[in-house]
């Protein structure tokens, strides 16, 4: 019999593993049809839809292994953190997705409420927060928007040697702004930014992919917190918003 193993779980929902298959259960059916919709659409690789079959999803597993994981050295080559970029960029070049992403006025407005709890709870010093908060609103500004997977942690990133074999957990995908792609790709290991700047291309701004390595760890913290995650581990958000 297969081992069922909890690859993540909170109050949202949770995904588990049962040898090669992934059945992803989430309460709320709007972000699997999210999922679904933006997996057909993707010009990258993703995993096969196996069955669904509400509130579940069955995924196939991707071969091969993570890019990383947040708070570990990763142990893949640069070519494969080369591919990953490049196929950011071809992500990026496709047609857009249906759904829109959180507009400028929104992300303002989640900085404002973000920066107040983390002050006001104590979870961060003042002057870390108004420092990284100064740096997060570069990217308060138009963008022209792209396919953005909203969500691209190492962790759904998977690799076979240098090629990539796909990306997984979609749910988040919208339009968006593309240096919020390659900042998440590469928050926690920035040794590899010019890795993934190399296979994406010319059109990246440093300055905006530092922004949103800050904005992202302001707005993630408390999410985080509420959720059961450790949020000081090596790596991690705190540590990102103490080398900005």
């Amino acid at each position: 019999m297969e081992e069922v193993e909890v690859v993540v779980a909170h109050h949202d929902c949770a995904t588990l593993r049962v040898g090669d298959v992934f059945l992803k259960i989430d309460a709320d059916q709007a972000r699997t049809d999210v999922e679904v919709e933006a997996m057909a659409m993707a010009p990258i690789p993703t995993p096969e839809i196996l069955w669904r079959k509400p509130p579940v999803l069955a995924l196939a597993a991707l071969p091969g292994r993570a890019l990383g994981r947040l708070g570990e050295p990763s142990t893949v080559s640069s070519a494969a953190w080369t591919a990953a970029g490049a196929a950011v960029r071809k992500l990026h070049d496709a047609p857009l997705p249906p759904r829109p992403g959180r507009s400028v006025d929104e992300l303002a407005s989640s900085l404002d409420v973000e920066c107040e709890w983390l002050v006001t709870t104590g979870v961060l010093p003042k002057d870390l927060v108004e420092h990284n908060r100064k740096i997060a609103e570069t990217v308060l500004r138009p963008w022209t928007p792209v396919f953005i997977h909203g969500d691209l942690q190492v962790a759904h990133v998977f690799v076979d040697g240098d090629e990539i074999t796909g990306v997984i957990d979609w749910s988040e995908a919208a339009q968006g702004d593309a240096h919020f792609d390659l900042a998440s790709l590469t928050l926690g290991h920035r040794e590899h930014l010019a890795d993934v700047i190399a296979g994406y291309g010319t059109d990246v701004d440093l300055d905006l992919i530092h922004a949103w390595w800050s904005l992202r760890s302001l707005l993630a913290i408390r999410w985080l917190t509420e959720h059961g995650f450790d949020i000081s581990m090596p790596g991690g958000e705190i540590d990102v918003l103490r080398s900005a």
